[in-house]
């Protein structure tokens, strides 16, 4: 599985640290006491700085008038557009116009610091990919979702930004059941488990303010406690949990469509395999054993995320991570935790049976 972690050639260290954990690769760093966001920048080796600079292009009929000169002075500025450089090692990350902003690695962990006044937040991993054009940070908040007496989930924020001109700035609030280590990043109806911020003038004071638009550590604390509970006291029979299982992961509305019509011979071999891969790891992995999950509601939703998380496989660390936070396991996350909401309040109860 491909890293795509990034090399920095003049300190010879990768830009990748975490805490207790066996580091990404076994690549990076590792440490065993929670740092701070100065001690987490230089672990990680985030500690540089990006520029955008002027970008110019060669004079044809100034090369072609000189074409035993090596040195071809450059004499045609790119109007509107700039190049962000990595100034430690003089990397080119990307090329952005004019309006873009750039928001610096230490700015990211200024964020993560503010939402809770420095006071008890703990960094977990953080690092860079490719040159260095795309960083990412996980944090972790203090206290616990608790669901039942010993089922404890831990409070992270995830951030990723880049400097290369794709993409916005994301941070998303991202439980994480500990037992098994699978994200549980769905947004709840009324209230979305993100943000993202475009790199335009004004990016910085939004990403100062951000987690006031998000309220993250409050509400959605309180909000997923009470429906993770309710969930771990529903009971839910095996064909219930196949059918909101196959739900789930349909690929697309021509798949839903016939098991809605209860056309099984019509289902791909592939995507049964796939179901009957989820079904297995609800029935038979250990994490799935405990009062709050074993033939619970909250099992179903945990079996989904769980087989996204833990079994699935992908092409790349990089391709897992883009996934799980912002891609096709976040989007079968999100559908199974609106299932799991349906059945809960009697909608959909007929479909199952």
């Amino acid at each position: 599985m491909a890293h795509n972690i990034s090399y920095n050639e003049n300190t010879g260290q990768h830009s990748f640290f975490s805490v207790n954990e066996k580091p990404w690769h076994g690549l990076g760093k590792i440490v065993s006491d929670y740092p701070s966001s100065r001690e987490a920048i230089q672990y990680a080796g985030l500690d540089y700085s990006v520029e955008k600079r002027a970008l110019f292009t060669f004079d044809n009929e100034n090369q072609n008038a000189n074409p035993d000169y090596d040195i071809i002075i450059p004499e045609i500025k790119v109007p509107n557009y700039f190049a962000t450089v990595r100034t430690d090692t003089e990397t080119v990350l990307g090329v952005v116009g004019k309006d873009y902003e750039l928001i610096q690695n230490r700015d990211a962990f200024t964020f993560f610091d503010s939402i809770v006044g420095g006071e008890g937040i703990q960094y977990e991993t953080a690092g860079a990919l490719g040159k260095g054009e795309r960083i990412f940070i996980t944090a972790k908040l203090p206290g616990y979702i608790k669901v039942g007496s010993e089922d404890l989930i831990e409070k992270y924020l995830f951030l990723t930004t880049s400097h290369d001109g794709f993409g916005s700035i994301s941070a998303a609030f991202t439980p994480t059941r500990i037992v098994c280590n699978n994200t549980l990043n769905a947004a709840l109806r009324n209230c979305s488990n993100r943000i993202s911020i475009r790199h335009t003038t004004g990016a910085k004071e939004r990403l100062e303010s951000a987690h006031k638009i998000m309220g993250i550590s409050n509400k959605l604390t309180e909000e997923m406690e009470q429906i993770f509970n309710q969930w771990s006291k529903v009971r839910v029979t095996d064909p219930e949990l196949k059918k909101l299982v196959r739900l789930a992961m349909v690929p697309n509305r021509e798949v839903l469509q016939d098991i809605q019509k209860g056309k099984e011979n019509e289902l791909s071999t592939c995507f049964k395999n796939i179901c009957d891969n989820v079904f297995t790891y609800a029935m038979t992995a250990p994490s799935q054993q405990l009062q709050t999950t074993k033939g619970t509601l909250f099992g179903v939703y945990n079996a989904v995320t769980g087989y996204m998380q833990n079994v699935r496989r992908y092409k790349s660390g990089e391709a897992k991570l883009k996934s799980i936070m912002e891609g096709n396991a976040m989007t079968k996350n999100q559908k199974a935790f609106d299932l799991c909401t349906d059945f809960m309040r009697s909608e959909l109860v007929g479909i199952y049976q």
